[in-house]
């Protein structure tokens, strides 16, 4: 349902009609993440508003992420989250014409990726919203609400909600739907993520594909220079289609990621999947040296893309590798239209657009 002026603002009455439990569904125990291809119902993102964060990039991010919303609307619900009545007309105006709807639900700022909670599939075919705990990517960024936006969206959702207790970030996880999990060491066996300790990688990937109802890991040991987020896969390898694998490749000499996207190449065509598959891999340019207003070199990365049910999405960053890019994507989703939209503002926050993302599939008893 479109909104008309702030009649698609949700306050806290509605937010709580959600089953918390999943015992009052009456929902199997066995979950699954469906890969991002599948249909999806809606698409969860936070309209960029806080100053004192983002400073004079506010209104660029605002932009960007505005164009970003048209392409995803364009095929599938928005759902907005807004800190306050101010940011909520900021966000209808800038939305206008989309079939958006708002909930007033504070946040630290706008990774909808890391800290909400991640829509899957029951055996039931209905949808859960699964929780994990968030440390603000190991304490390093910890701001008011970003620990309480999981909950929140999950009760706005109307889902039935499961939670673990260990720290998890979406934007650390990628699956192909049919049982394999793409993730880095850097990032899950950080001691960051795990109060200080020293995990073991063999408890941490039990628990991680039980959580995600697959069966098979494939672990890169590292990530991105200079990415905060301690090596997220979704910036350096994505499952395109089942058996399938794309990452980046440096082109240029001065690439500062170039040993790391030969090393993360190297792995996943060694790798095999839960289906017992060898991965077919494609390489991609890397947008290469990337650097900030003080030149310093940003994670710029063309893996960060987003997939809704009609486009293919992708951050560019002014490089001249970017229309290579996004060509070279558009041939491994026919199915979709591959469009590259500027980035740049938003990735001085951090990240792109897959970072400000979370889909909610459609749930296998409804459809698209």
């Amino acid at each position: 349902m479109q909104a008309s002026g702030l009649r698609g603002l949700l306050g806290d009455k509605e937010l709580m009609r959600a089953p918390t439990s999943p015992m009052e569904t009456g929902m199997s125990d066995s979950i699954r993440q469906p890969a991002e291809w599948a249909p999806h119902r809606a698409c969860w993102l936070a309209w960029p508003s806080a100053a004192d964060l983002w400073e004079e990039n506010l209104p660029g991010a605002q932009a960007e992420f505005r164009e970003l919303c048209r392409a995803i609307g364009a095929s599938e619900k928005l759902e907005i989250l807004v800190p306050n009545e101010s940011a909520a007309r900021d966000a209808e105006r800038a939305l206008a014409g989309l079939e958006a709807r708002f909930h007033r639900i504070d946040f630290g700022d706008i990774w909808l990726r890391d800290t909400a909670p991640i829509f899957m599939h029951g055996l039931d075919g209905r949808l859960a919203a699964v929780r994990f705990a968030f440390n603000g990517w190991g304490e390093k960024y910890v701001l008011p609400f970003d620990a309480a936006v999981s909950a929140r969206l999950a009760e706005a959702s109307g889902h039935a909600t499961r939670s673990h207790a260990w720290v998890l970030e979406g934007g650390a996880i990628d699956v192909d739907g049919e049982g394999t999990l793409l993730t880095t060491e850097q990032c899950l066996l950080n001691p960051n993520r795990h109060g200080g300790a020293t995990p073991s990688k063999t408890e941490v990937e039990k628990r991680v594909l039980a959580a995600f109802g697959a069966t098979r890991a494939i672990w890169i040991r590292e990530g991105l220079l200079n990415d905060h987020t301690d090596g997220h896969i979704d910036t350096i390898a994505r499952f395109t289609s089942p058996g399938v694998v794309v990452c980046m490749q440096a082109h240029d000499e001065d690439d500062p990621n170039r040993a790391v996207l030969d090393e993360i190449a190297a792995t996943l065509e060694a790798a095999t999947d839960a289906q017992g598959r060898r991965l077919k891999v494609v390489r991609i340019p890397s947008p290469g040296r990337v650097l900030d207003e003080e030149g310093e070199i940003m994670p710029a990365s063309y893996t960060n893309f987003y997939i809704s049910n009609g486009h293919v999405i992708v951050p560019t960053y002014g490089s001249r590798w970017d229309k290579t890019a996004v060509d070279a994507l558009a041939s491994l989703f026919p199915g979709r239209k591959t469009i590259g939209l500027p980035a740049k503002t938003i990735l001085t926050g951090g990240g792109a657009f897959h970072c400000i993302t979370q889909q909610e599939p459609v749930a296998k008893t409804e459809k698209a």
